[in-house]
């Protein structure tokens, strides 16, 4: 595989993994705040939920750093390193530096970072 179709899976992953760490933290509070809970937990419709909260986070988030990246380009923080490359320059003062870098990652496109 390339290194960047590996680095964009990596970036899905850990965008999954965050959201599924988010649900986690959700149904232990349910637990702790609603007594008897647990039985909500072992049903294939709570399966469903998760499997689609977590499909949402990864989507959401595309849209959040995708939305980054673009505010990057307009204010001028992030552009192409020159005309025949795909190589995306992203500036070391970007407010956004890391949603851009995420955008980035997850559509597998190269970049530098922390470019003056």
């Amino acid at each position: 595989m390339k290194p960047a179709t590996v680095d964009m899976l990596r970036a899905h992953l850990m965008v999954a993994s965050l959201t599924a760490l988010a649900a986690d933290v959700l149904a232990c509070v349910t637990v702790a705040v609603v007594p008897g809970a647990q039985h909500l937990f072992v049903s294939s419709t709570f399966c469903l939920i998760a499997l689609a909260l977590m499909a949402s986070g990864v989507i959401v988030t595309h849209q959040v750093a995708h939305a980054a990246f673009h505010l990057a380009v307009e204010e001028r923080h992030a552009s192409a390193a020159s005309l025949h490359s795909r190589l995306v320059a992203v500036a070391a003062d970007c407010p956004r530096r890391w949603l851009v870098i995420l955008h980035l990652r997850l559509t597998g496109k190269p970049f530098i970072a922390g470019v003056h």
